[in-house]
């Protein structure tokens, strides 16, 4: 299983001035600018921390998901959550040969924690051996900052700080998720029950 992003969060995206202002900052010197790209590698941090603890992609980007075997014949979980378009299937056979899968084939099913690529007849398209299958999809709650849900979007917030006022500790206690980032995120987690099946 491979999941790469094909689009990245451009920095115009990303709440550089709000958190600015959650740290109180001061403002109107000639070098408010100044800590910018520090500030900008701690939100970036902060994001892609809490995305991996959630399972679930926070500012819409594409992404290709690639898997050598469905999970079952009707229906296959998406690796990442919330997931708003399926743009593209395809098959890849053995020898690097890509086939697109036509869209009446399959569609999403939109779920909260674990939305689903699912057959529009009995099963999808049978994998070729030795080959894999590729999914396109849109996935994260918008391209917009206030697409955020609040709780996550102050979470990220809290471990960016975190991470900026602890920019000089060597000791590694810094790196662990402090217990208010995590509270704030438990709602967010997809609780696996019964081996975590489809």
């Amino acid at each position: 299983m491979v999941l790469v992003e094909l689009t990245s969060v451009d920095l115009s995206d990303l709440p550089m001035e709000a958190f600015k202002a959650h740290l109180r900052l001061g403002t109107g010197f000639d070098d408010d600018a100044l800590q910018d790209e520090v500030l900008e590698s701690y939100i970036r941090a902060a994001i892609a921390a809490v995305e991996a603890r959630i399972g679930k992609m926070l500012l819409r980007r594409q992404v290709v998901w690639e898997v050598t075997e469905w999970a079952a014949a009707a229906a296959q979980p998406l690796p990442v959550a919330p997931v708003s378009a399926i743009l593209a299937v395809s098959l890849v056979d053995r020898a690097g040969t890509q086939s697109s899968v036509d869209a009446d084939a399959y569609t999403l099913e939109r779920d909260t924690h674990r939305p689903r690529l699912v057959a529009s007849g009995t099963c999808l398209p049978s994998v070729p051996t030795g080959g894999a299958a590729r999914v396109t999809f849109d996935a994260g709650f918008g391209p917009a900052w206030l697409d955020v849900p609040p709780d996550l979007r102050e979470a990220v917030f809290l471990l960016a700080a975190h991470y900026y006022e602890n920019r000089r500790d060597a000791s590694g206690a810094s790196g662990l998720m402090p217990f208010g980032v995590m509270a704030l995120l438990d709602a967010h987690r997809n609780i696996r029950i019964f081996g975590g099946g489809a």
